[in-house]
């Protein structure tokens, strides 16, 4: 597999990426984002700290003064390339992949992306095939800093008023925990720990909360402790999957849903907010009745950003549990969304099962994964089949009918199509579905 992705780069240590490719890395960054300061920080991978400081020396010897945040989450390096007005950002993460992996996400200024298409390629060939900068006349410096303060008070300007609550918070032995009894110092929150220790070999789970089978000790301790919400953050902590007061998960599209009306409340009309296309027709009908202007967009966090700052959108939600701020550079952040949704709770007064009883009213597959050779075939063929539906391609292939729709598109980081489809009743669902996994399938 390619160490650079499509929207970051993530590779198995050290047969893949090690020392001497991270330093190589630093340099070619330098020369890519035309960067004379650098934020870098990392997540609790064990490989980090070695990581880290070999891209730091990459990025000094070719001129570049690099600001070590330390260990943070991926929204806290966000934070600070926003913050601090440098050139860009490298966070060396790996985000929810297993222990051996590790890796970078890197910004521009004010936290915009580095992609595939925006820098990521230019950097790769410059890394394997040259010519890297040479060495400044005078390295640069590396200077560290603790952000941690006012990254904290950055978050809280996100809280309306807060009720006491009981919450239940899995950080996966991510980044996450070091950094959350912090955030919510003197807050009234009766807090449920669970793996808030950092350690990078994920002893307890893989900090994946997409998958459903690492969310159920979360689940488990929301019941046992009457909790009012669960919260898991993922590694590097830029998405977060929730739980309500039952144990129950709540699918990110439905809290994109139930955060979209809140950001809106004190914003003009006709308000712009970003949802992807594998989103629950609820989410632009929430929208939509909020006020807001509801823009559909592209899979990938390049893609929503981009579209937030083309259309000066107050927030945007992703299915993978990426929730997007306009306030916080445009950037994603799961600690954020956190506090917006304590927020919303506090001011409903209702338990959290009560608020999404009513976006559940559409009954969805969630994302099945195929393996397929010719995915631009299935594609074809899907079109094909299903001509008499309203076709477009924004992202791979979305067909929309009166009582149903659906998207298969070709993943970014895996060699797969990801089928979601989504039906006004259980039968619709599950016959449709079966239609459309018949034609994937064929395709094979």
């Amino acid at each position: 597999m390619p160490l650079f992705k499509a929207y970051d780069v993530r590779g198995i240590v050290p047969s893949e990426l090690n020392e001497e490719i991270a330093a190589r890395i630093g340099r070619a960054a330098v020369a890519v984002l035309k960067a004379r300061t650098m934020v870098i920080g990392r997540d609790a991978r064990v490989t980090g700290p070695e990581i880290s400081a070999a891209f730091a020396s990459g990025a000094t010897a070719a001129g570049c003064d690099v600001i070590d945040i330390g260990p943070c989450t991926t929204p806290m390096n966000y934070f600070a390339v926003g913050s601090l007005g440098t050139d860009g950002a490298a966070m060396v993460t790996a985000s929810h992949n297993p222990p051996e992996y590790n890796g970078f996400k890197f910004s521009r200024a004010e936290g915009r992306p580095v992609s595939g298409e925006t820098g990521l390629k230019e950097m790769e060939k410059l890394v394997f095939e040259g010519p890297l900068p040479q060495d400044a006349p005078e390295p640069g410096k590396v200077t560290r800093r603790d952000i941690s303060s006012a990254y904290a008070a950055h978050l809280r300007s996100f809280a309306g008023d807060l009720k006491p609550m009981k919450i239940a918070v899995d950080t996966a032995n991510g980044a996450v925990g070091p950094h959350f009894t912090k955030y919510t110092e003197g807050l009234p929150l009766e807090l449920v720990p669970l793996f808030f220790e950092p350690d990078g070999n994920f002893p307890n789970h893989e900090p994946n909360p997409l998958k459903a089978e690492n969310m159920k000790w979360l689940q488990e301790a929301v019941r046992n402790e009457g909790c009012d919400l669960g919260v898991a953050f993922d590694g590097d902590g830029d998405r977060a999957m929730y739980v309500d007061e039952r144990g129950e998960i709540v699918s990110s599209d439905l809290v994109t849903a139930l955060l979209a009306p809140w950001m809106l409340r004190n914003e003009r009309s006709g308000s712009a907010v970003v949802y992807d296309l594998r989103s629950s027709w609820a989410v632009p009908e929430e929208i939509e009745a909020a006020g807001g202007a509801p823009i559909e967009s592209r899979v990938g966090h390049s893609f929503i950003k981009a579209v937030m700052r083309e259309k000066g959108a107050v927030f945007g939600g992703e299915l993978s549990g990426h929730y997007y701020f306009r306030d916080n550079w445009c950037c994603d952040s799961g600690e954020i969304a956190f506090f917006v949704l304590w927020s919303l709770l506090s001011d409903a007064g209702k338990p959290f099962s009560e608020l999404v009883a009513p976006l559940r009213r559409y009954h969805a597959s969630g994302e099945i994964n195929f393996e397929v050779e010719d995915k631009d075939g299935a594609i074809a063929k899907i079109a094909t089949e299903f001509s008499d539906g309203q076709i477009y391609y924004l992202d791979g292939i979305s067909v929309k009918y009166a009582d149903w729709h659906f998207n298969v598109r070709k993943s970014n980081t895996e060699p797969l199509l990801r089928l979601c489809l989504e039906a006004k009743t259980p039968e619709a669902l599950q016959k449709h579905l079966a239609r459309v996994k018949s034609v994937i399938e064929g395709a094979r």
